[in-house]
């Protein structure tokens, strides 16, 4: 059996601590793993194979060190160029797959799923693949707790060896169709996670949407390797219709079975979800993360980054604090968060896209001042790493080293600069900086000039790869 890890998405319904360039399956939310961390553990002790991972292509290095981090081998990391929805996204992971001639159970799974109850998974597993392997699709349908509007529903009341046969996929309900539904016991919540061979998904894909098969089969046949990382052509892909695998196949297919999963399972879809799963809820009903003084407050979530949060006198409310924004939500109009990360995005504001500390694969940056003509940031960078061979156009540069050692170089010339030691970087001048010590180098910047745009950046030499002129 092969996972296929789906890790695309920007996760905007949990801003703002989610962003563009970190979205959720990135984050610690429920745990001290990352969302993604926590989903590929729970498979230990399922038989399954190296997993395959799609993502964003501006994802893949946040992918790469949290699989390094946690020593998980995989079996690829596919780069979407485009967004192209489930449908195309599976598409690629089982042409893949089967490349070899292989024809594996795929277990398709969404990397910022909480599943509370991994002994129950694991159970649901074995009967899916039980299923599959008499080509059948078989999605996961979740026993609902409640009428639940924010959630997809399946019909399902006919049993088919250990499973049940679906009888149709339903929209999001009405809160009092969610509650008919509910009391029936004939429907569930539609989890997203399917197991099937990769041949029965494929020719089910060709038969009922031919131009995602037919995109994808030609996409996969321009795949080419790229360090960790697989790319296919961008414009083949682009070429794809944008479609979910449940309105492609399973919507239409009439080998859909379902297996029925009490696992204590939540898509994690926005703040009140987080506090709806959360084991850790005070007398008063309050899930309190990092540092709170709370009075008079029941039934809220409040989740501290890096600064004391005092809340007085409410209910049912959300407070979520980063190093650069404050929000502050009813429980029951969470959902609206992504109409602030619309605006956020159409006044091209950073914090759409980024936090104020900004991951790169050889470290991080933390922009801590600013102000006209000049930035200091906090860049941190790992052991053995380096950053690109690059010069700026509108600024120059100091650098201060408050620990471990870096070779820095300047023009043709490269020092060792050690703790409490700083260099002047000249407008125009090409440099370098490298860790080349068993410890995290930590140094300050400070950026002085006429224009400050991470996209000031000419490289001539990147050890990662990379072509785009950010950080």
């Amino acid at each position: 059996m092969t996972p296929i890890i789906l890790a695309g998405g920007t996760g905007s319904r949990l801003w703002p601590k989610s962003r563009a360039a970190l979205p959720k399956q990135f984050l610690s939310l429920t745990s001290d793993q990352t969302m993604l961390q926590e989903t590929l553990a729970r498979l230990d002790g399922s038989q399954a194979g190296a997993p395959i991972i799609v993502c964003n292509d501006a994802h893949r290095f946040l992918v790469a060190e949290q699989l390094r981090q946690k020593g998980i081998e995989h079996g690829g990391i596919l780069l979407e160029p485009v967004g192209r929805n489930t449908a195309p996204a599976i598409a690629l992971a089982a042409l893949h797959a089967t490349k070899a001639g292989d024809d594996p159970n795929l277990l398709v799974l969404a990397a910022d799923h909480l599943i509370k109850d991994v002994s129950a998974f694991h159970d649901a597993i074995a009967k899916a693949e039980k299923l599959a392997d008499q080509n059948l699709l078989v999605t996961f349908g979740i026993v609902p707790t409640q009428a639940h509007t924010g959630y997809g529903y399946i019909n399902a009341d006919t049993a088919v060896d250990c499973g049940l046969k679906v009888n149709e996929f339903v929209e999001k309900p009405d809160l009092n169709t969610a509650q008919a539904y509910v009391d029936s016991g004939k429907y569930f919540w539609n989890s997203g996670m399917f197991l099937f061979k990769a041949s029965a998904y494929l020719a089910a894909l060709q038969q009922y949407a031919p131009e995602i098969f037919s995109a994808c089969q030609r996409a996969i046949e321009t795949e080419t390797a790229d360090l960790d990382f697989i790319r296919i052509d961008k414009d083949v892909f682009a070429s794809s219709p944008d479609d979910s695998i449940d309105y492609a196949v399973m919507e239409k297919t009439d080998k859909a079975a379902m297996v029925p999963l009490d696992a204590g399972w939540s898509d994690v879809g926005s703040w009140s979800s987080l506090w709806e799963t959360a084991d850790n809820k005070d007398e008063n009903g309050n899930v309190v993360v990092g540092d709170a003084i709370l009075q008079g407050v029941s039934n809220s979530y409040i989740n501290a980054e890096e600064r004391l949060i005092s809340v007085i006198g409410l209910d049912d409310v959300v407070v979520v604090e980063t190093k650069d924004a404050v929000m502050v939500a009813h429980k029951d109009k969470v959902q609206d968060i992504k109409s602030v990360v619309s605006q956020l995005k159409k006044e091209k504001r950073p914090e759409f896209e980024f936090h104020r500390e900004v991951y790169r694969p050889w470290g991080s940056y933390d922009s801590i001042d600013s102000g006209e003509r000049f930035q200091v940031k906090r860049i941190t960078v790992k052991p053995g790493e380096k950053l690109s061979v690059q010069m700026h156009h509108h600024r120059a540069e100091h650098w201060v080293v408050v620990s471990g050692s870096a070779n820095i170089t300047i023009g043709e010339e490269t020092n060792l600069v050690t703790e409490n030691e700083s260099v002047y970087i000249p407008i125009g001048e090409i440099h370098a900086l490298e860790n080349p010590g068993k410890i995290p180098l930590e140094l300050i910047e400070v950026q002085s000039g006429s224009y400050l745009g991470e996209d000031d950046i000419v490289r001539f030499s990147d050890r990662y790869g990379r072509t785009e002129q950010k950080g």
